[in-house]
């Protein structure tokens, strides 16, 4: 994360996308994308972002689950036995 943030302040600075992409090994496209979700964030700030992101990754799973549950048992209460 520290050199998500690090790479996309020296776009900032100045340095052109081409050799920032050779320094850290990226593509230029990467580097942009980055430039677009990041910029602007420090390195707290896009953690932070990261564990949210996790966390609602983890609670829409959960909340599939229930739903898939909840359909399972309408199917079979449903049928007449």
């Amino acid at each position: 994360m520290k050199q998500i943030i690090s790479s996309v302040k020296e776009t900032g600075d100045g340095l052109e996308v081409a050799e920032l992409s050779r320094k850290y090994g990226i593509s230029g496209t990467t580097l942009y994308n980055w430039k677009a979700k990041y910029g602007g964030m420090t390195t707290n700030d896009a953690k932070r972002l990261k564990a949210l992101e996790d966390e609602n990754r983890k609670l829409k799973q959960l909340v599939a689950d229930q739903l898939l549950d909840n359909r399972v048992l309408k199917e079979l209460l449903s049928k007449n036995f």
